[in-house]
């Protein structure tokens, strides 16, 4: 169901149109597992990956090709294009730059490009965007990742992240990362509560201060059930009354832990009064978008009213300004739903 919508975790080399994968790869003499863009988009398609081990190996094949300045200028443009096509209005992409440096391309050179195949695309279309630096967490380069965020804070990098695989790997191994960008005011969103458990998140929120949780669905874990009534634990109950913004994926969460969609908590993190957002993760890897999404939300056994609740925790959690914010909600989102008989307020 396609609707006006916020992106918060989208990540950009999991966003690629397989035909440009194909097309890049031709052009850098990769090999790919397929060349027909059929079988290509079923191989990369991860939802029977059961882990998020086995899910990140994909990347694979889309960083090969991302290693020049022309190719990182295109799948910035084509992302920005499809999310908007599909109802964006603010969209928050993240990469790690120093993965694309494999070839000898400047980290300088490799943000610059996907500044600008942003910038190219939304002179087209009314979206607003932000861009994430990742810094993956099994790596130690992630102060030179924090670095290049700040330097390019002024030309449309809006926050850091940690990111890759979770078990081993906490986020406060990387707190001078952490604490330059806190000092130089820049948004933090957290790969958190995916697949490292509760330890995950307390560290994220509570020693690294992280405005944002990406993923966070296992926070569930620390709720229990006494007869109807939902008992939160003490995490679980702090990250809710601090309204902490949980940025969930929902069909890239079915593959990464091996649920049946009825498994997934979306809903009743939701019902339990979190600060649940909804996102893509991967558009390439869990072949989505953010009109599935919405429409995974809806069969869960949420409402309209819900997905708007959502759309708006979404924007007030956005790294924007608040003159977008408002124009965002009052122009294009709250009419959407009041058009469709959901009781939204007009004003942001």
């Amino acid at each position: 169901m396609q609707h006006p919508n916020v992106v918060l975790h989208d990540h950009l080399d999991g966003g690629l149109r397989v035909e440009t994968v194909i097309e890049l790869a031709d052009l850098v003499g990769h090999t790919l597992p397929s060349t027909d863009p059929v079988e290509l988009g079923a191989w990369f398609d991860q939802v029977e990956s059961g882990s998020l081990e086995t899910y990140l190996e994909a990347f694979d094949h889309t960083l090969a090709v991302m290693q020049t300045q022309d190719a990182c200028r295109r799948v910035a443009a084509e992302s920005l294009a499809d999310l908007a096509d599909d109802g964006a209005v603010h969209v928050e992409s993240r990469f790690a730059p120093l993965l694309l440096t494999r070839h000898g391309l400047a980290p300088e050179a490799v943000i610059e490009a996907v500044l600008d195949g942003f910038s190219s695309a939304a002179r087209e279309r009314e979206v607003t965007w932000g861009l994430i630096v990742d810094a993956m967490r099994s790596d130690d380069n992630s102060l030179q990742a924090a670095e290049l965020a700040v330097r390019y804070s002024e030309q449309g990098v809006v926050a850091f992240d940690l990111a890759g695989p979770e078990r081993g790997y906490p986020p406060e191994a990387h707190l001078p990362a952490i604490n330059h960008i806190r000092e130089y005011g820049l948004g933090l969103t957290l790969h958190a509560g995916e697949a490292g458990g509760l330890a995950s998140i307390a560290s994220a929120v509570f020693r690294c201060g992280a405005d944002r949780i990406g993923h966070g669905i296992e926070i569930a874990e620390d709720v229990s059930s006494e007869g109807a009534e939902a008992v939160l634990g003490g995490l679980a109950r702090r990250v809710r009354d601090r309204r902490v913004p949980l940025e969930v994926c929902p069909t890239s969460n079915l593959a990464t832990k091996g649920w049946s969609p009825e498994e997934h908590p979306l809903r009743d993190l939701h019902r339990w009064g979190f600060n649940v957002t909804l996102n893509t993760d991967n558009r390439l890897m869990s072949a989505t978008s953010m009109s599935k999404e919405a429409e995974f939300a809806l069969t869960s056994g949420l409402s309209l009213d819900d997905l708007a609740r959502m759309t708006r925790n979404a924007l007030a959690a956005a790294f924007c300004s608040e003159p977008q914010r408002r124009r965002h909600w009052e122009q294009r989102i709250a009419p959407w739903y009041a058009e469709r008989g959901v009781s939204v307020d007009p004003r942001w």
